[in-house]
């Protein structure tokens, strides 16, 4: 793959013996130029979970580095992909990329220093490795109609949630995981603090 500085570089020495006209020059320049921008990806170390603290790996994916391997062995996360672009990752980083991507609201700049990465490189995985997921297990999400959203099960769910603290009895479950108070007792009032 080029780099966009090597091909701007191309580019000028066209221009400068006259193979492209302002117009064509402006034109590749523009189409090469707007979409990203020049992070040097380059300047940091490639995505290795061995190098990660157990605190960094629950932080930044959600998930334990022991359990991202389980996570991955029970989505039965191939050992490596190649994105259409031919973009290279092993599974676990291919993994994590989509962990990061959706642990948080995090742009693809943003995940640049902990991979490693292009912001195209790491779209193209975290795409590939979406629809891996997706095509693998999106039947899960496609109807409510699974054994484990029983009646008998959903009460279990909602038990456990209300045995934890919570003051809602017919809770089972969360839309994104994330723990925030929603409502402060003022004074005199009940001090159950309302979680979402």
């Amino acid at each position: 793959m080029f780099s966009k500085k090597s091909i701007n570089m191309c580019m000028a020495h066209l221009f400068d013996e006259d193979f492209l006209d302002e117009v064509e020059f402006l034109a590749i320049y523009d189409c090469i130029n707007k979409k990203n921008p020049c992070i040097p990806y380059s300047d940091y170390r490639r995505f290795d979970l061995d190098s990660m603290t157990e605190d960094e790996c629950k932080t930044e994916f959600r998930f334990g580095k022991a359990e991202i391997g389980l996570l991955a062995e029970a989505m039965g996360i191939p050992d490596n992909f190649t994105c259409s672009n031919g973009t290279k990752a092993s599974g676990i980083e291919g993994l994590c990329v989509v962990l990061k991507r959706y642990s948080y609201p995090c742009r693809y700049v943003d995940m640049v220093p902990r991979f490693g990465r292009s912001i195209p490189e790491l779209c193209e995985i975290a795409s590939e490795v979406s629809d891996f997921i997706y095509n693998n297990h999106g039947y899960l999400l496609n109807t409510l109609n699974q054994p484990w959203l029983s009646p008998d099960h959903l009460q279990s769910f909602a038990d456990a949630i209300h045995d934890r603290g919570a003051a809602l009895e017919n809770c089972w479950g969360f839309i994104d995981g994330t723990v925030r108070p929603i409502a402060r007792p003022g004074e005199h009032q009940k001090s159950d603090v309302q979680w979402s």
